[in-house]
């Protein structure tokens, strides 16, 4: 996690940051001997039952922004196409209608998106082929397939959560929807890993503090902090509209819904504490910088990237990424003005390593928008690897 790393070169970065630090190196310690995500709720989730629930409600995932990732992406006969992340499918499944012959190697760290990829792959004999894993474990499972580093043509990396974890209410993703408080995407895996549950009962009220202000951009994070505090006093927080609840309950009812969403409508004041727990527990800002560093290394000259994100924190990685900007310490990139690219720089001023297709990000068109409200925040950037 940004945590994780060291905090070395800014003293108000590290007064900000020490409580999260030594409350996570406790807690690490004792996760074994009581996690509430192992103590309380339903057990780990069963993929069939999780996977003919997706099929039998709706399409699990509409592709964000299908037309220009296709577009810029421009995919040719034959050639060979990462998929990061596979989610629901949508963008491989076109992809696979588009373009002839095409190979898509379909990585996803949830082992639900993973079984509709496999399932895919029986319909589409050798076009299709599973990675289960994280970003930062691409490389080695990429290696594994005997895929060598400089010899994919295309990546889209699809960051975030997607449609089908926010549905499903067992996974806690939702605070629309009751559930246990989980927000792990791949807790299947490493049922040990610590959830949202574990962050909220556990840490303190400054390291809480810290995280929703680091990956919430939260305002009101203090205030939150202290209200999450008085309550788990109280009973332990497992359920995400209990946390809701708690979130709303130290702010006046008329601005539980006071704050706007991009299309002007209603959002729930508890949107960017889940927003910012999500990231936390899953390491998203890292995994994220992890999979841009492994895209760059698969992608052979002239082989084309498409990102989408889906907040500023996602975006402003991405961008700096692009410009080679050094981001070996994420948490000052996080907190701390720009820093510099270390790498020298093309006479042209570019990029050593890419050259950018849209110098702009890219935004969702209206009528995309309306027809898939979920996708109204998605960024897309575009380049092709020198």
């Amino acid at each position: 996690m940004i945590f994780h790393m060291s905090l070395r070169s800014n003293p108000l970065l590290r007064k900000t940051n020490l409580a999260v630090w030594r409350a996570w190196r406790s807690w690490k310690l004792n996760l074994h001997s009581s996690t509430v995500c192992a103590s309380s709720g339903p057990g780990p989730l069963d993929r069939s039952e999780a996977l003919s629930s997706v099929s039998s409600e709706k399409p699990p995932h509409t592709p964000v922004m299908l037309k220009e990732v296709l577009h810029y992406l421009d995919i040719q006969v034959g050639q060979v196409v990462l998929d990061m992340t596979f989610g629901g499918g949508g963008h491989t499944k076109a992809m696979l209608n588009m373009v002839p012959e095409v190979t898509v190697l379909a990585l996803d760290r949830d082992p639900t998106a993973i079984s509709l990829a496999e399932q895919l792959a029986k319909e589409h004999s050798g076009r299709v082929k599973s990675l289960l894993g994280r970003f930062s474990e691409l490389e080695t499972l990429l290696s594994n397939m005997n895929i060598k580093p400089g010899s994919v043509d295309a990546v889209l990396l699809d960051a975030g959560c997607s449609s089908m974890q926010m549905d499903q209410a067992e996974r806690g993703f939702s605070l629309s929807k009751d559930g246990p408080l989980d927000m792990r995407m791949d807790g299947e895996r490493y049922p040990d890993m610590p959830c949202a549950a574990d962050v909220v009962n556990t840490l303190d009220q400054q390291a809480l503090a810290s995280i929703l202000t680091a990956y919430g951009e939260e305002r009101h994070a203090r205030k939150i902090a202290s209200a999450i505090v008085v309550a788990r006093r109280i009973n332990p927080i497992t359920r995400t509209q209990q946390l809701a609840n708690v979130v709303a309950g130290s702010f006046p009812p008329a601005v539980i819904y006071a704050r706007k969403d991009r299309l002007h409508r209603p959002a729930h004041v508890a949107t960017k504490t889940f927003q910012a727990l999500r990231i936390f527990v899953n390491d998203e800002l890292n995994e994220l910088h992890a999979g841009l560093r492994a895209a760059r290394a698969a992608l052979k000259p002239g082989g084309r990237l498409c990102v989408l994100t889906f907040h500023s924190l996602e975006d402003r990685l991405v961008k700096r990424f692009l410009q080679d900007d050094d981001l070996s310490n994420l948490d000052q990139y996080h907190f701390s003005p720009r820093k510099q690219s270390t790498v020298k720089e093309k006479k042209d001023g570019g990029s050593v390593y890419w050259v950018q297709l849209q110098r702009k990000v890219i935004t969702p068109e209206k009528d995309d928008v309306i027809e898939n409200p979920r996708g109204r925040s998605a960024k897309l950037r575009v380049a092709v690897r020198r």
